[in-house]
């Protein structure tokens, strides 16, 4: 995509959960959170996002304190708001009550100067359904090896 700049990617999402749906959120910051999401010190292993209250939060994301920013950094653990449009948040808030999904962020990225999250609403992977999913891919990759091999 032209203008975006990707600061992060949670590659274990698609191992442990099947997106059904995206959505291109907004993140409400702080200005020491915003030098450090370009600097990329971010962590989110386990970071999910839920509905309350009409909005939705974004937990366990990890913005590393600003070293350059004395007494006015944020607190590194701080609960952040995401923006999307309320039919959106509705949507999604339906989604969520029913069993098994949940929201997890698949990647962060700045487009046109500005943060973005690009939420998934997922659901959990059994672990039978994640060897399936290796055992495709290791065909697929032998597939692809031998037809690269019969061009030769």
């Amino acid at each position: 995509m032209e203008g975006t700049k990707i600061i992060a990617v949670n590659r274990k999402a698609r191992h442990d959960y099947s997106v059904d749906d995206n959505y291109e959120c907004g993140l409400e910051l702080l200005g020491t959170e915003v030098k450090s999401f370009r600097d990329g010190k971010i962590s989110f292993p386990d970071a999910w996002a839920e509905v309350s209250g009409g909005e939705i939060w974004l937990r366990s994301l990890r913005v590393a304190e600003n070293p350059f920013s004395s007494v006015f950094n944020h607190d590194p653990d701080r609960k952040k708001r995401l923006l999307l449009h309320k039919e959106e948040i509705k949507r999604i808030s339906r989604k969520v009550e029913e069993k098994g999904y949940t929201l997890i962020p698949l990647s962060f990225y700045f487009k046109k100067g500005r943060v973005k999250v690009d939420l998934g609403l997922c659901k959990g992977k059994k672990a039978f359904d994640k060897r399936a999913d290796i055992r495709e891919r290791d065909v697929r990759r032998d597939v692809e090896r031998e037809f690269r091999h019969g061009l030769r």
